[in-house]
């Protein structure tokens, strides 16, 4: 006897054979189905639209912060080879801290990570930086020069 043919009761497999779909019950699930489907196709779009809106500002602002911390660093490194041209002429016994100082800060522009901004160590060098800037105005006695607009601050 043939499973396919045989009545209900005589076939031991007739408890899996699925009934009949209900027409209602099919089109529900297609609704379902379709807005899992559109809010994924929509989750994959945005996320792809917004990292590249993302990466574009994130270059944007990395431009305009690296070039506001390279604007910094470049003007410490003018003022301190400048006045270190102007002592070291001048045999003076304050000129020889003075002179020890000038060359601390070109040490610490000349090791400066400029090829790694993700350097973990950058924003305390530039911070190190500011500070010595701060003592040599003070060991020459003159008022600080550099006025930067905002902050050269990195923050995530």
């Amino acid at each position: 006897m043939d499973p396919l043919t045989a009545p209900a009761s005589a076939s031991s497999s007739s408890s899996s054979r699925r009934p009949d779909p209900d027409p209602d019950a099919d089109l529900f699930d297609r609704i379902v189905l379709a807005d899992d489907e559109f809010r994924g196709k929509g989750y994959r779009e945005g996320f792809i639209e917004g990292s590249r809106v993302g990466e574009i500002d994130g270059r944007r602002y990395g431009l305009a912060n690296g070039a506001k911390l390279g604007s910094e660093v470049s003007f410490y490194k003018g003022f301190t080879i400048t006045w270190k041209s102007l002592l070291q002429n001048n045999p003076d016994t304050k000129n020889s801290k003075r002179l020890k100082v000038l060359n601390s800060m070109l040490e610490m522009v000349h090791s400066f990570p400029y090829e790694d901004p993700t350097n973990d160590r950058l924003q305390e060098n530039l911070e190190k930086m500011r500070a010595k800037f701060k003592q040599i105005c003070s060991l020459l006695n003159i008022q600080p020069a550099f006025h930067k607009e905002k902050a050269a601050a990195m923050s995530f």
